[in-house]
Formats: C-alpha cells, sequence, structure tokens
C-alpha cells in the first residue's frame, strides 16, 4: 500500500489517499469533491507533465506567487506508469476513423508469444536468405553468365549488331586470324594477357597520325619508305574497340566453354575462330544457347535474392523453393560435368532450405492459429459484454494486406459501422470505449491504472456487465491490476465491497472521499458499512442523542414499513411544530383524542416509543435550542433535517428546496446504503446554504 498526497489542485488544498497495490480501490464521492482533480493531478504527476499540473492552481491562488502554494502531489515515487480512463482518453485514441481505436493490430494481435514467434520467424527467413547471398559458385556463374547474355545487345532478335558479339566476331576474329602480310605484327596482334594487343593498337593508331611529317618513322627514325603502306595496313583492318569487344567474348567463350556441352563447345570453338564472319545459321544457334543461359540466369538471380515478405504464404514459399531446384535436362546447351557438379551443389543448397522452409512452415502454421486464437478470445469477450449489456453490435478482428483492424457491425447485418462517433450514443460509446481502454491497459501493463467516473451513467444491468467483464470475467480483465476507481455511484461501491467480494482474486478496497473546506479526506467502506435503510435508521433510533434526531428516522421508518398510517401522521405533525390542539389527521381535520391515543399506543407497541408531544414539541419552538442542535449535529444530514425543522418554508432557491426535501422525506432513500450519520453524502455546499438562511454564516 502506498499514501498520496495531494496539494492545492483546485479546491483541494491538502489531501491524502491510499492505494492498495495489485486489486481494485473504489473511491466513492459525491460530485464535487474533486474526482477528476485527484486523477488528472496524479497522472500529471507520474507523467512528469508540469504544465499539467500548473493548470490545476485553484483560482483563489492563481496571482499569488508563493511556491507553497504551487499544485503538487507526492507519494508516487515508485509508479512510473499509468493509464487513465477519461473523455480525453475517449476523445484521442477510442472511434477512429477506420478502426474502432488507435493500433488495432498491437492491442489485439500483437501478443508477446506473436512477437517471440516473429523474431524466430525471421531469423528462419534470414538463414534462408543468407544461404545464397555469399554463395561462390553462384556469384561466378551469374557473373560471367551475364556477361555472356550482355554480348548480344537488346535487339528484339535476340542478336544486336550493336553488341559485343557481333561488334568483336561479326566480321570474323581477326586476331587469330592475321593476315599474311600482316604477320610480323602477330605477336602484338595476340598479345592478350592485360589487353596489350588493345593497348598496342591504341598506341599504333597514335603513330599513324604523324607519318605523313616525314619519311621517317615517328618511333624509331627508320625510314618507312618500303613499310608505310604495311603500318597503314593494320589500322585499316584493325581498331581498338573491335579488339577490345573480340577480347572479352573470347575470354567469357573460354571461360564457359567447361560448362557446356562438348557438341556445343565444338560448335563455339568453330564460331569463334571464323575468319570471315558469323553466318545467320551461327548467329541462331547462339541465340538458342543466349536463351537457355537467359533462363538459367533467371533461375541463379532468383536464388540470389530470394526474399518472402509475407509469413502468411509459406505455402508460396515452398512451392517456390521446389520450382527453384535446376533440371539440366531442360538446358542441353549446358549438359557438362562441370555444369553438373555446381548445379548439384547449388540444388543440394536448395533441399536444406527447403527443409528449413519446412520447419518454418510448422512455425507460421502455429503463429496463424496462435492470431486466430487471439482474436477469436479479444472478440468473444467484447461481444459477450455487448451482447449481455443489450447493446446490438459485434466486434470483428479483420485482416486487410497484413493489416489488422477492429471493426463494429450491426447484429442484424455485416456491414461495417463507418462513422462510429456519430452513429452510437453517448452511452454505447462510453461502454464500448470502456472496454476498449481494458485491452489497451492490458496490452501497456501499466503500474497504475485510473478509471474517472466510468460507469456512473449505465442502468443497472449495463452497470453490472461493465464491473463484470472489467474485473471479473477471466484472464482478459483487470484483476490483480494495481486500479483506482473513482465514482459518484454507489451502486459500484454496493457490487464490489457487498454483492461480489468474494470473486475478486484479491480482495477489493473502497473509501468514501470528502472534501470540506479545502481539505480531501477518506473513510474506509467496509461490507458492514453497506447497510439496509432499516438496519440504518433503527441504528441511528438508537444512537441518537437528541430526541428531534430519533423522530425524524422514526417517522421515515414508520412509512417504510406501514406507509403514512397513524404513527407517520403523528409523527410527521410533531415535525411540523404543530401544538398538541393543531394535530392533523391525514384528511387535515384536527384529530380526536381518541386518535391521538391510539397513535401513542401504537408508537409504543411496535416502537417502544412514549413522550411528552407538548414537552417535546416546546422544544422545536425554541429557536435558540434547535440553533444550538443544528451546529452541534454530528454529519451534514443530520443538520439538513434539523434545518427543514427550523426553516418550514424550506430554503428560497428551488434547486436547494428540492435537494432539502429529499433528504427529509424517502425519495431518495436506498434498499441498501451507507450510514449518513457516519459518512457525509450530504454536499458541502447545500450546508453552506443552509448555514446562510438561518443567519449562522452573514
Amino acid at each position: 500500500m502506498f499514501d498520496i498526497y495531494i496539494h492545492n489542485c483546485n479546491n483541494i488544498d491538502y489531501g491524502k489517499i491510499s492505494i492498495v497495490e495489485n486489486t481494485i480501490n473504489v473511491k466513492y464521492a459525491i460530485n464535487g469533491t474533486g474526482k477528476s482533480t485527484i486523477a488528472n493531478a496524479i497522472s500529471y504527476k507520474i507523467l512528469d507533465n508540469k504544465a499539467g499540473l500548473k493548470s490545476l492552481t485553484s483560482y483563489k491562488n492563481i496571482d499569488i506567487k508563493d511556491d507553497s502554494l504551487i499544485p503538487h502531489v507526492e507519494g508516487l515515487e515508485n509508479i512510473h506508469s499509468i493509464k487513465i480512463f477519461n473523455e480525453e482518453y475517449i476523445n484521442q485514441y477510442v472511434f477512429q476513423q477506420d478502426e474502432l481505436i488507435q493500433d488495432s493490430f498491437s492491442i489485439f494481435v500483437k501478443t508477446p508469444e506473436y512477437e517471440q514467434n516473429i523474431q524466430e520467424i525471421e531469423l528462419m527467413l534470414k538463414e534462408i536468405n543468407d544461404s545464397f547471398q555469399s554463395h561462390p559458385e553462384l556469384e561466378q556463374l551469374i557473373e560471367k553468365f551475364s556477361v555472356f547474355v550482355d554480348g548480344f545487345g537488346k535487339a528484339k532478335s535476340g542478336y544486336s549488331l550493336s553488341g559485343s558479339l557481333a561488334k568483336g566476331l561479326g566480321k570474323g576474329n581477326k586476331i587469330d586470324n592475321v593476315p599474311a602480310e600482316l604477320e610480323d605484327y602477330k605477336p602484338f596482334l595476340q598479345n592478350k594477357e592485360g589487353a596489350q594487343n588493345v593497348k598496342w593498337i591504341k598506341w599504333q593508331l597514335d603513330g599513324k597520325n604523324y607519318l605523313d611529317i616525314s619519311d621517317k618513322c615517328p618511333y624509331c627514325t627508320t625510314t618507312t619508305k618500303e613499310t608505310k603502306g604495311k603500318i597503314l595496313k593494320v589500322s585499316e583492318i584493325y581498331d581498338a574497340k573491335t579488339v577490345e569487344h573480340l577480347d572479352k567474348i573470347l575470354e567469357v567463350f573460354e571461360f564457359l566453354k567447361p560448362f557446356f556441352d562438348t557438341r556445343t563447345v565444338k560448335q563455339i570453338e568453330e564460331i569463334e575462330k571464323n575468319a570471315t564472319g558469323i553466318t545467320k545459321a551461327q548467329q541462331d544457334y547462339l541465340v538458342e544457347i543466349k536463351e537457355q543461359i537467359c533462363r538459367f540466369l533467371e533461375q541463379l538471380k532468383a536464388l540470389k535474392f530470394i526474399s518472402f515478405n509475407s509469413i502468411k504464404r509459406i505455402d508460396d514459399m515452398l512451392k517456390a523453393l521446389n520450382e527453384f531446384v535446376i533440371n539440366l535436362e531442360l538446358y542441353s546447351h549446358l549438359n557438362s560435368d562441370l555444369t553438373k557438379e555446381k548445379v548439384k551443389e547449388i540444388n543440394a543448397s536448395i533441399m536444406k532450405v527447403i527443409d528449413k522452409a519446412k520447419e518454418l512452415q510448422i512455425k507460421v502454421n502455429i503463429q496463424n492459429n496462435n492470431i486466430k486464437k487471439t482474436i477469436q478470445e479479444n472478440e468473444t469477450c467484447i461481444n459477450g459484454f455487448l451482447k449481455v449489456a443489450g447493446y446490438k453490435y459485434i466486434v470483428s478482428v479483420e485482416e486487410n494486406e497484413n493489416k489488422y483492424r477492429l471493426l463494429l457491425k450491426p447484429i442484424d447485418n455485416n456491414l461495417v459501422v463507418q462513422n462510429v462517433k456519430s452513429h452510437l450514443s453517448y452511452g454505447e460509446k462510453n461502454a464500448l470505449a470502456l472496454i476498449l481502454f481494458m485491452f489497451d491497459a492490458l496490452k501497456e501493463n501499466p503500474e497504475l491504472i485510473i478509471l474517472d467516473d466510468p460507469i456512473s451513467s449505465f442502468d443497472g444491468n449495463k452497470k453490472f456487465a461493465l464491473i463484470y467483464t472489467l474485473f471479473l470475467s477471466g484472464k482478459k480483465c483487470l484483476k490483480q491490476k494495481t486500479i483506482l476507481l473513482l465514482t459518484h455511484d454507489f451502486n459500484t461501491v454496493l457490487d464490489v465491497m457487498y454483492n461480489l467480494p468474494r470473486k475478486f482474486s484479491s480482495i477489493p478496497n473502497a473509501f468514501f472521499l470528502t472534501t470540506k473546506k479545502g481539505i480531501l479526506s477518506e473513510k474506509e467502506v467496509k461490507k458492514e458499512n453497506i447497510k439496509s435503510f432499516k438496519e440504518i435508521y433503527l441504528e441511528n433510533i438508537s444512537i441518537c442523542q437528541e430526541f428531534v434526531n430519533k423522530m425524524i428516522y422514526l417517522r421515515r421508518l414508520s412509512e417504510i414499513e406501514n406507509g403514512k398510517d397513524i404513527i407517520w401522521n403523528y409523527l410527521s405533525n410533531f415535525l411540523h411544530r404543530r401544538q398538541v390542539e393543531n394535530i392533523m389527521n391525514e384528511n387535515d381535520e384536527l384529530m380526536t383524542t381518541a386518535e391521538i391515543g391510539e397513535a401513542k399506543r401504537k408508537l409504543f407497541e411496535i416502537y417502544k416509543i412514549q413522550f411528552d408531544y407538548a414537552k417535546e414539541v416546546s422544544k422545536l419552538h425554541n429557536k435558540a435550542y434547535m440553533l444550538e442542535t443544528y451546529k452541534n449535529a454530528h454529519s451534514n444530514y443530520e443538520k439538513l433535517q434539523i434545518y427543514r425543522i427550523i426553516n418550514d418554508q424550506n430554503s428560497h432557491n428551488e434547486v436547494i428546496k428540492k435537494f432539502v426535501n429529499e433528504t427529509f422525506h424517502v425519495e431518495n432513500d436506498y434498499l441498501f446504503q451507507l450510514n449518513p450519520c457516519e459518512y457525509d453524502t450530504v454536499p458541502q455546499f447545500i450546508i453552506d446554504e443552509c448555514d446562510k438562511d438561518l443567519g449562522i454564516i452573514q
């Protein structure tokens, strides 16, 4: 248990309330006590909202520069999280445009078990993805096959004259087939190491521009008279770019030959060694190889960049993985021993991934079943409440593109209520909002939950349905949470402390709050303090010191038990201060001596009460005596009764008059209640008005 001290917050100058942890703490108070002030002050303190606390400054202290009068709260040092249900919560979080409560997914689906499963699934997915992210054979094959395919260019026919293949080999292999007249240059033209042949051709072509300056070689200054034609012949047959393309294609061919079928290798060697150019038939043959390699590449790249964004599509994942297995029978040009070896390694990796995916499928299915179970449990809880409370709606957690939303539907059709705020009544919105708050609080699991007058406006059945759903309905409720429930509804106290205390997993607590002259105090309410009106009247009759107070309770008891009979009529005459000779019966006629005697006899026979009417009524006419009795009354309730006798015309204020009359008579008596002599259920402002009427306060 911990104590909370509140200072200088609105109408509360000072107050202390106690909170018992891991149970419900009901604080019952009449309106005007400061329940919302208590809720806000505690919330602002825990959330370190200094501006919020300052906003609670009492109007009487606004212009006073005194630090001791600044609103502050003590006793919450060990409480670090809070969730509060009030109008602000409803306005901010509930009844969103496209779902009943903000972030339905986190509240109704994302359980700790869900998050643990997701972590395991994501780890397994990462293992699957990583299986091919750094696969050496896969990397090398993709790189070289891609160069081969790129060499064909982008023509729709599959063979482009602007591609490396056409540019390098389209007019024949001039490197392997050096013309006889250029035989001397063969060592330079065929030196492919480090692309030396390309560099030499560039160097040789650069020097050609200087041949006409003189008849001497621009490099060695020897005569060029006999060799100039030969030198120029190089530039006529060769250019650096063509040789570069040729070298590149030949290098790719050389690398890929071990991956090609022997017949394919033989055909490629014929094509790459030709001196005159590639024929149309050879072009078609190369395009055929290219198409197979393109399909092969698609499979290889799909493996490297394998990714599954939705765990719901695990069946699709397994289907896709099986399709990734490479069948070399579909690739006649690649059916070599080396290709078989590489493909065997890759397929083995795929099979390992498939085994891992099967494990993942089991995990995902468990997860999906858990999601369904969680959703069904939450829906059942809310819909169970809506049904027993008499609301003609159901809720449904629905998934769309992996996003979950809590929706509201009428029970007589499957249409979604689009604008809940304008569609539902005030009571329906409050009730549904409170249940949604419960789920939100269960998700966040704060150290303190505050319910600020949440169920006072509901009728008996709905009120009980709310209490049961919030605190008693099972694992989806707020039992064993530390809860501060502030209410002005006594039936809430009655249900928690009198009707249902044994159903709570931990003993609930209830206190009655009062604020008098700025001082907030609380008094514990136990089950034995909740009594029937008869018990209260009999108790007060026995303990009241002032005779007039006894008679007030006795008249009320008589009316409840016997109606407005002769006893009630006799006591009413007394409380209206009529002299003996003016006692009236129920027909507003003077009572006879016999009737008065009959009233006295029954009063003694039933209640063992007898008194000197004339003597006691004379006291009621003694204003000084009655004022003293009023001042010495132990409770506001007794003051109100004395006030009504002194001031027979009651207050000039119609609101005060109605309140006084209801208290003086039995219109507001409940079957069970707190003793108003022990718990000050009469607002202080009513007594202040009575004091003014009696001249006690000028």
